[in-house]
């Protein structure tokens, strides 16, 4: 079953605790494609956190990822979707995902991401409509127009 999920406003005194939550979410992905450094990834998120735009994900009252969703002049762009190792597998992130592609088509929106290569979200993300429309050196990214799965 699906637990409850809450999408909840953070603050910067979140920053640091999300960071942590994001290295323990990416190492296996990264430590595939030989890039895991959880000091870089920490520092790599930090650089750009914005409590305005983040939010915790909470899976039965308790915090197990998080998620960025930006305004840009494209649309919107899903920078980051992390949920703990604990919390995968159990319908949490498509829930999630779920949600914002219904924000998304009610604003007329697409929605754009990049995902590591190897890593075992591009399946996820080609489930829920997802297309891949170019790839870079270590990420594959990817266009969900609205009206999309």
């Amino acid at each position: 079953m699906t637990p409850e999920i809450a999408l909840t406003p953070t603050t910067v005194a979140d920053g640091e605790d999300l960071a942590t939550l994001r290295v323990h979410a990416m190492q296996q992905s990264l430590e595939r494609i030989g890039r895991f450094d959880p000091v870089r990834a920490r520092e790599r998120f930090l650089s750009g956190f914005d409590p305005a735009q983040t939010f915790v994900i909470e899976a039965d009252g308790q915090r197990v990822g998080f998620v960025v969703l930006r305004r840009d002049p494209q649309g919107l762009h899903l920078d980051h979707l992390y949920l703990h190792p604990s919390a995968q597998n159990r319908g949490i992130g498509g829930t999630v995902l779920a949600r914002l592609c219904r924000q998304a088509d009610e604003e007329g929106a697409s929605i754009r991401l990049g995902a590591l290569k190897q890593s075992d979200s591009n399946r996820f993300y080609q489930r829920h409509g997802f297309e891949l429309t170019h790839e870079g050196e270590f990420d594959l990214y990817y266009l969900r127009r609205p009206g999309g799965r």
